[in-house]
């Protein structure tokens, strides 16, 4: 039985749009005589296209993952990472129209190293340090890469849609379609590897542009990983509900909701790491980045980590939690909330220090962008069979017991 997106979908997620549409409204209206709107609007802007790019990234990732590795589980289920995928092209073209907002307002004061102020010599608010890394933090050189990185991220994506539904059509070539996969999804971690680094360098960290750390990457994917395996397991659970996919039995449930609660291990253990290091080594040019968090944002910052490694440990520690449709939810979206603050304080902290505050436009813009990252998943869902027929590993995944 194919998927289709029912009224009521349609209605909560344009119901979720108009609202955000009206809160954004709301709170453009708000800032706009603090002198700081453009700035709050572009990095709320920013905050949000990475967060939904990165769920969507993520879960191409995943996928490759399993197809480089020759997973035979996750078979049964491979259509619903494919639809979190989907969100890649419009996730990207969301990325370069903030991208370009940002370029032609010289940064508008989130990313300082495009302002020729600050990085030309005898500018009004030259800063030396900053212009000891314009060999590589210069505009021309960022959107090379920056191209780069989505351009090759979205044709790999096509080349897997493309052979996934190719699979449905020929079964005689379903065999050399997954090899073929095989040794795409091998190629695409390869890029990945460096790629997730050095777009999260190039996008989020160059915010804070006195300032770097070895590990801010991986901390960057391990939260985009998790959100992406909790959006996993929620769209899951929704089509199990709704009699969709009736083979998914609780071994696949158990399965993802254990890549949940191991991820999210995964960013508490990388969180800790940079922190502890940082923290111990007490040199000023690193500490300068938590000292700012912690002194405006404490509450914030540190409920984010407890929220997103207390909740998964506590809640999701027992293999019947893993199996529990309710439990897998709530801890889901309290985790996804979660990350989501995460990268808001990563890019707001970053730019506009104490001054930012969760307000109508940060609440607006988030659930704008949820409700259209939730509608495009639902739409792709529906435009193929939901079941990929023909897979070498299809019986295999139809009998997983775990």
């Amino acid at each position: 039985m194919d998927y289709q997106v029912s009224n009521k979908a349609k209605l909560w997620t344009t119901a979720a749009m108009v609202i955000g549409v009206l809160f954004t409204g709301i709170g453009i209206i708000a800032a706009s005589g603090d002198g700081h709107l453009g700035q709050k609007f572009l990095g709320n802007l920013l905050s949000n296209s990475f967060f939904f790019f990165s769920i969507a990234i993520s879960a191409l990732f995943f996928l490759a993952l399993q197809y480089a590795t020759e997973s035979g589980w996750y078979v049964y289920i491979k259509r619903v990472l494919e639809a979190i995928t989907g969100f890649l092209p419009m996730g990207s073209g969301l990325l370069v129209i903030t991208f370009l907002s940002l370029t032609f307002t010289n940064g508008s004061h989130i990313y300082m190293w495009m302002d020729p102020e600050v990085m030309n010599e005898g500018g009004s608010h030259y800063d030396a340090l900053s212009a000891g890394k314009g060999a590589y933090l210069n505009t021309p050189f960022f959107w090379i890469r920056t191209v780069a990185y989505l351009a090759i991220y979205y044709i790999m994506w096509k080349g897997f849609m493309k052979r996934s539904l190719e699979m449905d059509n020929n079964p005689d070539l379903a065999e050399q379609l997954h090899f073929k996969n095989y040794r795409r999804g091998a190629l695409f971690l390869v890029f990945f590897a460096i790629f997730s680094s050095t777009s999260s360098w190039d996008w989020i960290m160059s915010i804070d542009i006195h300032w770097f750390s070895t590990l801010f990457g991986w901390y960057v994917f391990a939260g985009s990983w998790t959100s992406a395996m909790v959006v996993t397991i929620i769209l899951l659970l929704y089509l199990k509900k709704l009699g969709y996919l009736p083979k998914v039995n609780e071994s696949h449930i158990h399965d993802i909701g254990k890549w949940v609660f191991a991820t999210s291990f995964l960013w508490a253990y990388l969180w800790f790491s940079q922190y502890m290091l940082i923290w111990y080594a007490n040199i000023p040019e690193e500490t300068t980045y938590y000292l700012m968090r912690i002194e405006h944002y404490k509450i914030l910052y540190f409920g984010m980590f407890i929220i997103n490694f207390a909740f998964p440990m506590l809640l999701l520690m027992s293999r019947d939690a893993k199996r529990h449709a309710g439990i897998l939810t709530f801890v889901g979206l309290v985790i996804l909330a979660g990350h989501w603050l995460d990268v808001w304080i990563m890019v707001m902290g970053g730019s506009m220090g104490p001054t930012a505050s969760i307000g109508f436009m940060e609440i607006g813009m988030a659930v704008l962008f949820c409700g259209l990252f939730v509608r495009v998943i639902l739409l792709k869902l529906s435009q193929s069979p939901l079941v990929s027929k023909n897979h070498p590993f299809l019986d295999e995944s139809l009998h997983h017991e775990i």
